[in-house]
């Protein structure tokens, strides 16, 4: 029979010191105030604090659970269901290189590789410095400028392995990074304080946010009747664009009419017409 040890039940996790949870608390309670029902909170309760300590630990979880009456089962089940929140300690810079299908092909896959060997870590690690964590992520929302990078969710564009490279060797040493678009860069802990709801303190910050990028409001200025260079517009069926043939008149798309194959019309086959040499031509 196995010997199957189940070991000692794991002890309720500890409560911050004094200061530090007074400090939690008196943020807790602005953000509660927010929101009709307390619940509604936990969210951006987990963002606070993971500002603390640069990941949601079981002291913040139950921190969380306290200050909105609930389980610690319950706030652990949001805090292991959404990637935002780190369940361990990660770096000052959380390093997103998006694999998804678009930033793949155009070179995201060769960028995760060259970092992590670069880096000398894998995927969700840290470089022994504490700076940075590497992690590969789904989609990053910026198809329009892929490959995209992401550190600490503001967005560098058009990246290659080479760009890569040259951003987490200069958040290593701390020289400054300016992200493409979007508000300065800081650290992890900073960024979760932002998200929980709190306002950029820095000066200039909020106005150097900016707007959407170039590429991604050309559908807008298209829309708006804007000329755009290079633009190629493709009309909805039956409104064709000035010069084009009436639709019907060319060949239509497969969530058309069926068309006749070979086998229903003789007369049109769908291989080759007329004599073949041998070379099949």
């Amino acid at each position: 029979m196995t010997d199957v040890s189940l070991g000692m039940p794991q002890l309720p996790a500890p409560d911050y010191p004094a200061d530090v949870r007074a400090r939690l608390e008196a943020d807790a309670r602005e953000v509660i105030a927010r929101y009709p029902d307390s619940r509604s909170a936990l969210l951006p309760l987990l963002h606070l604090v993971q500002s603390e300590e640069g990941h949601v630990t079981r002291t913040g979880m139950r921190f969380c659970a306290e200050m909105l009456d609930l389980t610690t089962a319950e706030v652990t089940a949001v805090a292991t269901f959404y990637t935002m929140y780190r369940r361990k300690p990660s770096g000052d810079y959380q390093v997103g290189v998006c694999t998804n299908t678009l930033c793949a092909v155009m070179g995201g896959d060769a960028i995760f590789e060259e970092l992590q060997e670069h880096l000398g870590v894998g995927n969700n690690e840290t470089t022994p410095d504490g700076k940075v964590t590497l992690e590969h992520i789904e989609c990053n929302a910026a198809c329009d400028y892929a490959p995209v990078v992401m550190v600490n969710w503001e967005f560098f564009d058009n990246q290659t392995p080479e760009s890569a490279k040259r951003l987490v060797d200069d958040l290593r040493a701390g020289r400054p990074v300016q992200p493409t678009r979007g508000a300065p860069l800081c650290t992890y802990k900073e960024t979760a304080r932002i998200l929980a709801g709190f306002p950029d303190e820095r000066p200039g910050a909020v106005e150097a946010t900016g707007g959407a990028g170039p590429a991604s409001l050309i559908g807008l200025k298209l829309a708006k009747g804007e000329a755009v260079p290079g633009a190629r517009v493709v009309h909805p069926r039956g409104e064709p664009a000035e010069g084009e043939a009436m639709p019907g008149s060319g060949h239509l798309s497969s969530h058309d009419a069926p068309q006749q194959t070979s086998a229903s019309d003789p007369e049109h086959p769908s291989g080759p017409v007329g004599p073949v040499n041998e070379e099949g031509e």
